[in-house]
């Protein structure tokens, strides 16, 4: 879980997170001991069972969640909130309806205070690279939910982030159109080359993106495997139907469900007790 060659951009060192229920004035255990590395230039991929702490670890990692204990480095600086160094990229696009798509990818520009002619250059340039040339003054109801996805993304990489977090992105595309963004996904990330962390619920998806997956087990959330996803680049949608594919897909549907077992155990004996 620990690199040891190569740059590390992302730390997470003895990281706990515990949420406390004011009602009942209970701890929930969100994440324990949370301990990996990921490489500079890295697509990392978090997957397991539902309610395990993956948004959580990713909420935490863009500043919006503090650690219990313990401490996350970003190029060997403690995080400490949100900074511009992280662009999150929503299940749901999250545009702003009254503006047009050029106008919604300059946003975070504009909030930096960083809108230069260089910067709204490279608006342009990312539009295109998402496949959006031409749709520049399109407002979001005029796009599909694939393309408003685009909109989100070409936004959260003008900012020229040092980390790019998604969380699962696709979840509200139908199943062609998220092939199809899986595929574009990893297309721009061959270019741009941004350290990416993306949380998703379908296996298949997380070994088609990944360089690795970290399979998080059940709560308390925590890495119970690191799945190295040794199929080379680039890689295109075809490569699902591979033997080699396939047996790691099942490979991590096995530790999940081994892991979905133990909690439903635990939820049925806290019940009886």
């Amino acid at each position: 879980m620990v690199a040891t060659s190569r740059n590390v951009k992302l730390s997470s060192r003895n990281l706990d997170v515990v949420y406390r229920n004011l009602k009942t004035n209970t701890e929930v255990v969100a994440l324990h001991n949370i301990n990996l590395d990921i490489i500079e230039g890295e697509f990392i991929c978090i997957v397991g069972p539902s309610g395990c702490g993956k948004t959580t670890f990713l909420n935490t990692v863009a500043g919006l969640i503090k650690p219990s204990r313990g401490q996350i480095l970003l190029d060997n600086q403690e995080i400490t909130g949100p900074g511009a160094d992280r662009s999150m990229v929503f299940q749901t696009p999250s545009l702003f309806p009254w503006r047009t798509v050029i106008k919604n990818v300059l946003y975070g520009l504009e909030i930096q205070k960083r809108l230069t002619d260089e910067t709204k250059k490279m608006a342009y340039q990312y539009i295109e690279m998402v496949g959006l040339k031409g749709f520049e003054n399109y407002y979001p109801h005029e796009l599909s939910g694939g393309m408003q996805q685009r909109v989100n993304l070409a936004r959260a990489l003008t900012v020229n982030p040092s980390l790019l977090l998604l969380d699962e992105p696709f979840s509200a595309l139908d199943a062609q159109t998220r092939e199809f963004m899986q595929a574009e996904l990893l297309r721009i990330w061959s270019e741009t080359q941004k350290t990416s962390i993306f949380i998703t619920h379908q296996i298949d998806e997380a070994v088609f993106l990944a360089d690795r997956v970290f399979v998080f087990g059940a709560r308390p959330g925590r890495v119970v495997e690191v799945i190295d996803v040794d199929i080379p680049r680039p890689r295109n949608l075809n490569i699902k139907r591979n033997p080699k594919f396939l047996e790691l897909v099942d490979r991590i549907w096995s530790i999940i469900e081994q892991e979905s077992t133990k909690q439903g155990f635990a939820n049925k004996k806290l019940k009886e007790n």
